[in-house]
């Protein structure tokens, strides 16, 4: 097998995996998911632009982008108070970030989101289990 081969299995496996995952987990597990995986987008979004592989980069960087669209999505406006409010500003501000960091090639501004996304992704995961 060549390497794209064993890649594109390694994908396809991973993808189902994680779909399988994703359907027997809690809300909470859900959101944490998501916050793994935005980290794991911005990080290969950072290798990309270090191999100036610039289709790469994009690809990424709109994977991590769609995962703090489906972070927004999740917040309850209506009931989550100054919480869910400050998220989705923290959200739609990460997102205008990503799109910077893209027309810039900035690697220092996807270092910002990474940051900020780990800061959330902390606070996320100290939360107690029985308020899960």
């Amino acid at each position: 097998m060549r390497p794209t081969m064993y890649r594109n299995n390694a994908n396809k496996y991973a993808a189902i995996h994680t779909e399988s995952v994703a359907e027997e987990a809690s809300p909470h597990k859900l959101i944490q998911m998501l916050m793994s995986g935005f980290l794991m987008r911005v990080n290969a979004a950072k290798g990309a632009m270090t191999r100036h592989d610039y289709q790469e980069k994009s690809i990424q960087i709109s994977k991590a982008s769609g995962i703090v669209g489906g972070l927004i999505d999740g917040l309850d406006l209506e009931n989550g108070g100054d919480i869910s409010v400050n998220l989705h500003s923290l959200y739609e501000y990460i997102n205008s970030r990503l799109f910077q960091a893209s027309a810039e090639n900035s690697v220092d501004i996807l270092d910002e989101v990474s940051n900020l996304m780990r800061e959330v992704q902390v606070a996320w995961n100290a939360i107690p289990e029985m308020y899960q």
